[in-house]
């Protein structure tokens, strides 16, 4: 992964100071485990009951900031947007408002959801968990227990197969049956939103075992045959098919892989918006905070982190963890509290990965890449390198969420929410990309 743009390090930006006014104080929340109903700290949103500049809020900006509110105020009745938008953009520092359009509407937030997921993953399972895969023996069996890591690559299973073998033959077997458990998680469904095609090319059946990524329907099966093929090049007779089991209380452990740390998964998560990593966490999570792994507990336990961190969670409603169900309704301004509240230097030490793996504008391999014709018009490429945000694309919605250092210096948050717009969603991306520019003020 490349290093980001220097103009938007972190070293220039989360060390942030400044008194806030005591009703806009929030606590910092720690790493918890389960339950956490009772557990997380209740803090103060960082918004006030109207979230719209009035004229007498808006003698209060500074002349950078007047001109964003004003810019904006005329670039949001673009027809490429449409006419429902849900907008906020608030200083970093003080969280003070500097406009806002609709911001309590809840919309359609697509791939923006996965903000919640990753805030919630990273509160309760902590930024060092790692996720382990095992293989274990015995009756002849080698089972491959899956341990809900969605970044498990062949090396990995390849590198367990050596191990495995190196077991089996010390104490003098030369075949065995193999099979797959991945009972940490329910039988796979769709939650609700989802339409029956998601599967599995959006998203795979939701499974605590795969490999490489792949979008199969029986993801955990596909991981045990490449690990039996492994297991086969290392000369061990693997007989019969690979087949659904579960361990043995009694089964000797002979290999296991530990994944990266999940500050280092949630920010690839954000960066190529990951749908079937974001459904893993969702599920992760609710197993840390004592929960089941399902959608209704994994967004129970997403609401209540949120709530911990005193996010308002006004006219909010999710049904999963990557923002693929088309029944989620979230508001501009609770976007922006989430970033907020990952960008508060109080939360560094848990939630600073959250910023880390927003794409950059014109960030080749993210979501904001050239690839992908983002930041390439005249109005919005003068932001390239200059803003860091988390997208969302859907048919009929469409989202731009994150932070940038504004003309005055300050870093300035923002949220923007389309939905409905008829124009082609190219287009109403460069819109968006423009609002962003505009908050950047180098779209003056």
């Amino acid at each position: 992964m490349s290093n980001p743009p220097s103009s938007v390090r972190t070293a220039d930006r989360r060390g942030r100071a400044g008194t806030r006014h005591p009703a806009l104080r929030r606590v910092a929340v720690v790493a918890v485990t389960a339950p956490i109903a009772g557990t997380l700290l209740f803090g103060t949103s960082a918004f006030a009951a109207d979230e719209t500049v009035s004229p007498a809020t808006a003698t209060a900006l500074d002349p950078a900031e007047q001109k964003i509110a004003d810019n904006l105020d005329t670039r949001v009745k673009d027809t490429r947007l449409g006419p429902t938008l849900s907008g906020v953009v608030i200083d970093a520092t003080s969280d003070k408002a500097v406009w806002g359009h609709d911001a309590s509407t809840a919309l359609m937030p697509a791939s923006n959801t996965k903000l919640g997921t990753a805030t919630a993953a990273l509160t309760v399972l902590g930024p060092d968990h790692r996720f382990t895969t095992r293989a274990v023996y015995g009756n002849g069996t080698l089972t491959l227990v899956g341990g809900g890591d969605r970044t498990l690559t062949g090396a990995d299973l390849e590198a367990m197969a050596k191990s495995a073998v190196a077991g089996l033959r010390s104490a003098g077997l030369t075949s065995v049956r193999v099979q797959v458990d991945d009972s940490l998680f329910p039988e796979p469904t769709l939650a609700t939103g989802w339409n029956d095609g998601y599967y599995p090319d959006s998203v795979a059946p939701v499974r605590a075992l795969v490999v490489d990524g792949h979008q199969v329907t029986d993801t955990s099966l596909d991981a045990g045959q490449v690990f039996a093929g492994y297991l086969a090049q290392q000369g061990v007779t693997v007989t019969g098919g690979v087949t659904h089991g579960t361990a043995g209380t009694g089964d000797v452990p002979v290999a296991q892989h530990r994944s990266d740390r999940l500050s280092t998964i949630v920010e690839h998560m954000l960066k190529v918006s990951d749908n079937d990593i974001a459904e893993t966490l969702l599920r992760m999570t609710a197993i840390g905070a004592g929960r089941q792994p399902t959608f209704e507990d994994g967004t129970a336990v997403v609401r209540e982190v949120l709530r911990g961190y005193g996010i308002s969670l006004d006219n909010y409603e999710i049904h999963d963890g990557s923002g693929l169900s088309r029944a989620n309704r979230i508001p501009a301004r609770t976007i922006a509290g989430i970033l907020d509240v990952a960008d508060d230097a109080r939360n560094a030490g848990t939630l600073a990965y959250i910023v880390e793996g927003l794409p950059v504008a014109g960030e080749a391999g993210s979501t904001l890449g050239p690839e992908w014709g983002r930041f390439d018009t005249a109005d919005s490429q003068c932001a390239v390198g200059k803003v860091r945000a988390k997208t969302g694309t859907l048919t009929g919605a469409i989202a731009l969420s994150g932070l940038t250092k504004a003309g005055d210096g300050r870093w300035k948050i923002f949220s923007f929410i389309e939905n409905n717009s008829t124009a082609d969603p190219a287009a109403t991306k460069d819109a968006l990309d423009g609002l962003a520019a505009t908050v950047n003020g180098c779209w003056a």
